[in-house]
């Protein structure tokens, strides 16, 4: 128990965080000499990380295990995954495994495991909730993330297991209740995604127009902001103005990887005359590259939904706007209920949006305030229809059912 280290802090002028502290130790198996280094924007933080260095030395945790990653800690094929899984049945396993995959390894495994708070917990589960993983999904995601955190907690690495948070069933109901008001989820109308679209350009660096892009393009196709990112230049028909979605951008073990869309369905969906000119214009830019990106950051980057949002710095903008509740992934629900508002048949939405579920789908199907009174009218007009052009009660004389682009015509 016990390991002896050697520490010192360096000043570096010319670095964002110009403090280097540094321990060095000899490793107990091998005698090899073994260092370890952070860069600090102060002194006093320099010498904080070293002396939490010491604390963990001394219970016999040596500075390599102090400053793994999660993913080097937890991997599968180490004593600290067997450990944190023992007692566990296979049919418990398989998800449990499934999860730190899928889920934990791709939002929580690049950070050192010091590193992980219950706010960083809390904003992984948020985003799992979001990506609209089913209820026991996210639950064995977290238990997968409590289990390896504990055992962090038993080998001394951490002194409380930030994955033991509380309330994540109420937010998941919470985003239950809002799918099934989707409206609640959507934006207004085409004027207020323009609105967006430039407040966000506007907030960028460099206001960079391309994220402005991004953000109407994946509204107006319904589409998420990793299926986006995936889209190639040969995978748009400008004869048929539409667009083959058969692949997503999404963060794996190891960075982001292309992959087939959610639930591998391959779609068509249509390309609106209100985004035509944009896309066009980046055809353009990209004439005779048809496996190149239609859209990237501004250095040629891959696009995420975490890109996008510190880019643009969208959280803030979102509320300057009146839109807190808004979420990247909220433009897909704002295309889907444009659609269902404008009449787009149910089957064909399905298709569209590439629901495995009718029932899924059949949630954009929420009339709107317009559609309502629409129905009155119409109920009106058919009461009306037996009798006379002026009605005893004085109210307005009903024309008999007519419609002009959709709409019941009322005449006074």
């Amino acid at each position: 128990m016990g390991v002896k280290l050697s520490t010192d802090v360096e000043y570096r002028p010319g670095f964002p965080n110009p403090y280097r502290a540094r321990v060095r130790w000899f490793d107990p198996e091998t005698r090899r000499r073994l260092s370890r280094s952070e860069m600090r924007a102060t002194p006093e933080a320099a010498e904080e990380w070293i002396d939490r260095m010491e604390r963990l030395a001394f219970r016999g945790v040596t500075p390599a295990t102090a400053t793994m990653t999660l993913a080097e800690y937890g991997a599968e094929d180490s004593d600290v995954w067997g450990l944190a899984m023992r007692g566990l049945e296979r049919k418990t396993m398989d998800p449990y495994r499934a999860g730190w995959r899928l889920r934990v390894l791709p939002t929580l495994g690049h950070l050192t495991v010091s590193a992980i708070t219950n706010g960083v917990v809390d904003r992984a589960v948020h985003a799992w909730i979001a990506d609209q993983n089913s209820r026991s999904t996210v639950k064995n995601s977290i238990a997968v993330l409590v289990r390896v955190l504990e055992q962090a907690v038993r080998d001394g690495l951490i002194d409380v297991n930030p994955a033991r948070v509380t309330g994540w069933q109420q937010e998941y109901k919470q985003a239950e209740d809002e799918l099934d008001d989707p409206r609640s989820l959507a934006l207004p109308n085409w004027k207020a995604l323009k609105a967006l679209s430039a407040a966000l350009v506007e907030r960028s660096s460099g206001r960079y127009a391309g994220w402005g892009e991004v953000v109407e393009f994946a509204a107006c196709t319904a589409a998420r902001i990793g299926e986006v990112s995936g889209v190639r230049v040969r995978d748009i028909d400008i004869d048929n103005w539409t667009w083959s979605v058969c692949r997503q951008t999404t963060p794996a073990p190891g960075g982001l990887v292309d992959k087939g869309t959610k639930g591998k369905r391959r779609r068509t969906v249509p390309i609106i005359p209100e985004i035509r000119p944009l896309v066009a214009e980046r055809l353009a830019v990209l004439n005779g590259k048809p496996d190149a990106r239609l859209f990237t950051g501004p250095r040629g980057g891959r696009i995420t939904t975490a890109v996008l949002r510190d880019a643009t710095h969208w959280d803030e903008v979102v509320v300057s706007l009146g839109y807190e509740y808004l979420r990247r992934h909220d433009l897909r629900h704002t295309g889907l209920t444009w659609m269902a508002d404008a009449g787009v048949k149910v089957h064909v939405l399905r298709l569209i949006a590439g629901h495995g579920s009718l029932s899924t789908t059949q949630r954009y199907l929420h009339p709107s305030q317009r559609s309502i009174q629409e129905a009155g009218a119409a109920l009106s007009a058919h009461l009306g229809s037996a009798s006379p052009t002026e009605r005893e009660d004085g109210g307005p004389k009903v024309v008999p059912p007519e419609r002009s682009r959709g709409h019941l015509r009322l005449v006074r």
